[in-house]
């Protein structure tokens, strides 16, 4: 090639190039570019629309420079390695001192493309391929076989489209135009827009964690339940749980414990004595509050005592303290440990659950409670 027609097809490739360079810095400051794929393989099958010109060999005897278009169909079978089939065309016209007319090309072939570095980025690639070159002018129709080598650059436009600039060198053994020639070169500059078809690949999903160590079910407990049978392990210690570990609300029902009128009295100690009858009635509901209390050992209540209406404020918080005292000391004499219960308190004549205008009512009222702290 002449130097000057040389820096043609240089300053082609790198106006192109800028072109769609400036293309993608606007999309990306559209937010357009965040939806590309950032994953290195893409397997789609593609389409490439290609237009470019020819440095027609001088032996050829027609016009030095030439347009050519063609259409390549292909995908890529690995990261880095690109194949397609392609046609072009080229026309060309010969010299009049020949007698003119034109020198048409018609090519079809596969090419092999190379490419460096990831494909979001600008791809420097070699080119290699083979083809059957049918050449149509005014000395011969035949076919004759041909073959290419170049370099170009790619850059992803968007994640269907790319940009491709190449240049190359291609080698027609064309012995049939003019005997004396065994075949042609051409040099090439070929710009393509590559459409890849149908939607984007998903990236693969990360694989699963791989799943916990089996604990040591003959040690581990918490909250007192072994951990291989612990639906809730995650609960904090001390958390009141049931058999299978979750958090259970413990509910401990003095219903049923009441108190004679104005009972217990100073001194008194016989919790029977103060007890409503029968008696007995009252004293298994207490015995079932211990075997409760044994039963969860993380349970803290509160013992607390109350009163009917009749009677001084002051007179009932006495009498409600003693109620509470009593309760208590039953449950410390049946095995209950005292840092586990709070009080005892009295709360008088407040917070009644029964009317105090009737003796039904004020008979719920003279009571105690064990009120458990979740």
């Amino acid at each position: 090639m002449k130097r000057r027609n040389l820096y043609v097809l240089i300053a082609l490739v790198l106006g192109s190039a800028g072109v769609v360079h400036a293309q993608d810095n606007t999309a990306a400051a559209a937010g357009s570019s965040s939806s590309m794929q950032t994953t290195s393989f893409d397997d789609r099958w593609y389409i490439a629309p290609t237009v470019g010109g020819y440095y027609n060999d001088s032996k050829r005897d027609t016009n030095r420079k030439q347009m050519y278009y063609g259409l390549s169909l292909g995908k890529f079978i690995t990261p880095n390695v690109s194949i397609d089939l392609f046609v072009d065309r080229t026309n060309r016209r010969v010299d009049y001192d020949l007698g003119g007319g034109k020198w048409a090309s018609n090519n079809y072939g596969v090419a092999a493309r190379y490419f460096f570095g990831e494909w979001t980025a600008w791809r420097p690639y070699l080119l290699g391929g083979v083809m059957g070159s049918q050449h149509i002018n005014p000395f011969d129709h035949g076919w004759s076989p041909a073959a290419e080598a170049g370099v170009g650059i790619s850059k992803a436009i968007s994640e269907n489209i790319d940009f491709r600039a190449e240049v190359g060198y291609r080698y027609d053994w064309d012995d049939k135009t003019f005997p004396s020639n065994n075949g042609y070169g051409d040099g090439f500059l070929g710009l393509s827009l590559v459409f890849r078809l149908g939607p984007p690949p998903v990236a693969p999903a990360p694989p699963p964690p791989p799943p916990p160590a089996a604990p040591d079910c003959s040690k581990t407990v918490v909250n007192g339940v072994n951990l291989c049978d612990n639906k809730c392990p995650n609960l904090p210690e001390g958390t009141i749980v049931g058999p299978d570990g979750c958090p259970q609300k413990v509910v401990i029902d003095l219903r049923g414990v009441n108190f004679k009128f104005d009972r217990p009295k100073k001194g008194e100690t016989n919790i029977a004595k103060s007890l409503a009858e029968p008696s007995s009635d009252s004293i298994a509901v207490l015995d079932q509050a211990v075997d409760t209390l044994k039963r969860y050992p993380q349970v803290h209540v509160t013992v607390a005592g109350y009163t009917d209406s009749i009677g001084t404020a002051t007179y009932n918080q006495g009498l409600s303290e003693r109620r509470a005292k009593i309760v208590y000391d039953y449950l410390t004499s049946h095995g209950v440990d005292a840092s586990r219960l709070e009080g005892p308190i009295g709360h008088g004549l407040n917070d009644p659950i029964g009317d105090n205008k009737t003796d039904a009512g004020r008979a719920q009222n003279r009571r105690t409670e064990l009120q458990v702290q979740q």
